[in-house]
C-alpha cells in the first residue's frame, strides 16, 4: 500500500498535532463508500456535511474493488472503506473478506454497516471475522451516531501510517549506518582513492607475513616506489589530474604483479609492494619491471604529455634478521631515498651501510639536540674579522654559529647545519641568528658604530617570508643602520631559486642593507647571473684561495673573477687567508678585502676599537 497520500507528505504529520488541525486532518482523508445507489448517495450526503472533502462512492464489489486498485496506481491510498454488508450489489462480507486477500490493502480501516440479528449468528462475530475493523448497526439516520465510527476508522488509519512511515525511516536509518560503517571499516583499511591497501593494513599484513617467512624459513621482499615528478604534474594540472595519474599508476603496478602481492599506497605519492617466498634476484627483476612500466607510461594533461619515473627501494627480508614490520617499512624507505639521492629513476637494494641510511640514524640523535639547543637559547656566535686592503682596517665582521651542547662543547655548524636543513628546523636557526647580529651591532659602544656584521643564512633563508618582516622589526627596535647588515648567500643558492631569492634580495636591499655572494666561482653559470644579480660584493671560494701561491690556474682564475667583479663594480673579498705571502698576492690582484685565519682567528666577541 502506497504511504503519499496527501495527509502524510506534510511534514506535520509526523508530530503531535492540536485538536483543531487534527480534525481538519481527518477531514481530508479519503473514505470508500460501498452501497446501493440510493444509500451511497445519502452515506455520502452525510460525511459530506459533516465536513468530510474526499468521498467517493461505489454500488458493487467490482467496482469498490476498481476503485482501490485505482487509488494504489495514484499513490493515493483509500483511508477507510463504508459498505453495506446487507447490499447484495456490493457482496456483503464477501468484498471484507477480498479487501483482506489483497497485501495492500490489508490495514485500510473498513467499517460494515450491518442489520442487527434478532437470532442466528452475532453480526459482530460475523464481521470481524471476515475482517472489518469495526461494524455498525442499521439504520444509523443521525450523522452524531455514524461519524465517530468514520473517525475512529480514520484515527486508525492515521496512526498506523505514522507507525508505518516511523517504520520506515528506521529502515532507512539502520540501512544507512550499516553502509556507513561498512564504508569507514573498508577506510580503516584502504585508500579510498585507488581502492588499496592503505599504511596501516600494510603493516598488519606486512606483520603477519613476517612472522610467517620466519618460521617456515622463506624470504619475502618490500619494494618501495616514490613517483619522482608527481608534485609538477600535480601543481601545473590541478588535483584531479594528480587523482587521475595515481589511479592510473595504480593499475599499472597492478598489472605486473600476482595475484597474491599486496600491492598499497602508503603515502600521496608513494606505492609498496610485498611479496613473499621470493629472493634478491626475483624481487630486484620484479622492481626493474615496474620502473620500466612508470617509466614507458605518458600521462595526458590538459595541453601537455607528460613523462614520469619513479625512484624504488627494495629491502629483502630474511627469515634470521627477525627484523620487525615498522622495521621492515623504514628500511625500504630508506632504499628509496638512496635511489633519489642517486639521481632518481633507479632502483636501490637496501644496504646496511647505505650513506643516506647512516645520514638518517645520525640525523635521528641530532634532531632532539637541536630542538634542545633551540628551547634553552644554546646557540652562540662568533666573530672573524675582514680588513679593507687599502688600510689593513678591520671594517666588518663574519658572523659563524655555533651550538652549545648539553655538555658545554662548542658543535661546529658543519655538524648540525646539514641535518637541520634536512629537518625543516634551519629556519628557527637563521631567524635566530639574524636577530642576534642585529642585537649584537647594538651593544657596540659609539666609536665602533663604522663596524659592520657579515649574516650567513642558509640556502633556504631567502624563500622565508618570515625574514624581512624580522629584520625590519630588529632594525626599527634597536634603530641600528640597515647598512651596517651585509648577508650572505651563496652562489649555489641564488642560482636555485633565482626569481624567488632575487626579490627577497631587492626586498631587503630597499631597507638599506647590503649583500654579498659567497662561494663564488664555484657555479657554472656565475658571469652570467653576476650581471643580473643585485649584489655589492663577491667573496671567492676559499678553494681557489688556499693554494694561490702555488698553483699558476688558481692564479689565472683568481685575478680574471677579480677583474670581472670589479668591471661589474663589485667589491672583491678573499676568504682562507691563511699568510702574509697570499695577502700580499691579493692586493696585487686588487681584491678589495680580505679575511682568513692570518688576519684573525674567529672569537665570541668583537674585540674594542684600537685607539686612533
Amino acid at each position: 500500500m502506497a504511504v503519499t497520500s496527501d495527509h502524510r507528505q506534510s511534514a506535520n504529520a509526523l508530530e503531535p498535532s492540536s485538536g483543531a488541525a487534527l480534525l481538519a486532518e481527518i477531514h481530508r482523508m479519503r473514505i470508500l463508500v460501498a452501497d446501493n445507489a440510493e444509500g451511497a448517495s445519502a452515506l455520502a450526503d452525510m460525511l459530506t456535511e459533516s465536513g468530510f472533502t474526499h468521498v467517493q462512492i461505489t454500488h458493487n464489489i467490482d467496482e469498490t474493488l476498481d476503485a482501490l486498485r485505482a487509488a494504489d496506481r495514484s499513490d493515493e491510498d483509500i483511508d477507510l472503506l463504508l459498505f453495506n454488508a446487507a447490499c447484495p450489489a456490493v457482496g456483503g462480507y464477501d468484498l471484507c473478506r477480498a479487501v483482506r486477500a489483497h497485501p495492500a490493502w490489508s490495514e485500510t480501516p473498513i467499517v460494515a454497516l450491518q442489520p442487527r440479528a434478532d437470532r442466528g449468528a452475532d453480526p459482530l462475530v460475523e464481521g470481524f471475522d471476515a475482517g472489518a475493523t469495526d461494524v455498525a448497526f442499521l439504520p444509523q439516520r443521525r450523522i452524531q451516531e455514524l461519524v465517530p465510527h468514520v473517525i475512529a476508522g480514520l484515527l486508525l488509519k492515521r496512526e498506523r501510517d505514522l507507525r508505518r512511515s516511523r517504520e520506515t525511516e528506521l529502515e532507512s536509518e539502520l540501512a544507512e549506518r550499516k553502509v556507513m560503517e561498512a564504508r569507514l571499516q573498508y577506510l580503516v583499511s584502504h585508500d579510498e582513492l585507488t581502492g588499496l591497501f592503505n599504511r596501516r593494513r600494510l603493516e598488519q599484513v606486512l606483520d603477519t607475513a613476517v612472522k610467517r617467512m620466519q618460521k617456515q624459513h622463506i624470504s619475502g621482499a618490500i619494494i618501495y616506489i616514490d613517483l619522482d615528478q608527481f608534485k609538477i604534474i600535480n601543481d601545473l594540472e590541478g588535483h584531479a589530474a594528480g587523482d587521475r595519474l595515481l589511479m592510473s599508476v595504480s593499475n599499472i603496478l597492478r598489472s605486473h604483479l600476482k595475484q597474491h602481492d599486496i600491492l598499497s599506497r602508503v603515502s600521496s605519492d608513494e606505492y609498496a609492494v610485498l611479496i613473499e617466498n621470493t629472493n634478491e634476484e626475483g624481487a630486484m627483476h620484479l622492481a626493474e619491471t615496474l620502473r620500466r612500466a612508470i617509466d614507458n607510461y605518458h600521462f595526458s594533461g590538459s595541453e601537455h604529455i607528460y613523462r614520469i619515473s619513479a625512484s624504488i627501494g627494495v629491502l629483502i627480508m630474511h627469515p634470521e634478521d627477525e627484523v620487525s614490520a615498522s622495521e621492515a617499512m623504514a628500511r625500504s624507505a630508506q632504499a628509496c631515498f638512496e635511489a633519489k639521492a642517486h639521481g632518481r629513476n633507479l632502483v636501490h637494494l637496501f644496504d646496511h651501510n647505505d650513506l643516506e641510511t647512516s645520514y638518517l640514524r645520525t640525523a635521528v640523535g641530532w634532531v632532539p639536540r637541536i630542538r634542545e639547543a633551540l628551547e634553552n637559547d644554546r646557540f652562540r656566535l662568533v666573530f672573524q674579522p675582514i680588513i679593507d686592503l687599502k688600510n689593513d682596517q678591520v671594517v666588518s665582521y663574519e658572523t659563524l654559529i655555533r651550538m652549545v651542547d648539553a655538555d658545554g662543547t662548542l658543535v661546529a655548524p658543519n655538524t648540525f647545519i646539514p641535518v637541520a636543513e634536512r629537518m625543516g628546523l634551519i629556519h628557527e636557526i637563521d631567524l635566530w641568528v639574524v636577530r642576534h647580529a642585529i642585537d649584537t651591532l647594538h651593544r657596540l659602544p659609539p666609536e665602533q658604530s663604522h663596524i659592520c656584521l657579515n649574516v650567513n643564512l642558509s640556502t633556504h633563508a631567502f624563500q622565508d617570508p618570515q625574514l624581512l618582516a624580522i629584520v625590519c622589526e630588529r632594525l626599527a627596535h634597536t634603530g641600528v643602520a640597515a647598512q651596517r647588515i651585509t648577508f650572505e648567500i651563496t652562489e649555489t643558492a641564488a642560482v636555485a631559486n633565482y626569481d624567488q631569492t632575487r626579490n627577497m634580495v631587492n626586498d631587503l636591499r630597499a631597507l638599506g642593507c647590503r649583500f654579498a655572494l659567497d662561494d663564488f666561482g664555484t657555479g657554472f653559470s656565475s658571469f652570467n647571473y653576476l650581471k643580473q644579480f643585485p649584489v655589492d660584493y663577491l667573496k671567492l671560494d676559499g678553494s681557489f684561495i688556499s693554494n694561490l701561491l702555488h698553483d699558476p690556474i688558481d692564479q689565472r682564475l683568481v685575478k680574471s673573477m677579480i677583474e670581472v667583479g670589479l668591471a661589474l663594480n663589485k667589491r672583491i673579498v678573499a676568504e682562507f687567508v691563511e699568510n702574509a705571502a697570499t695577502l700580499a698576492l691579493l692586493k696585487e690582484f686588487g681584491a678589495d678585502r680580505a679575511q682568513g685565519n692570518h688576519i684573525g682567528l674567529p672569537l665570541d666577541y668583537i674585540p674594542a676599537a684600537r685607539p686612533g
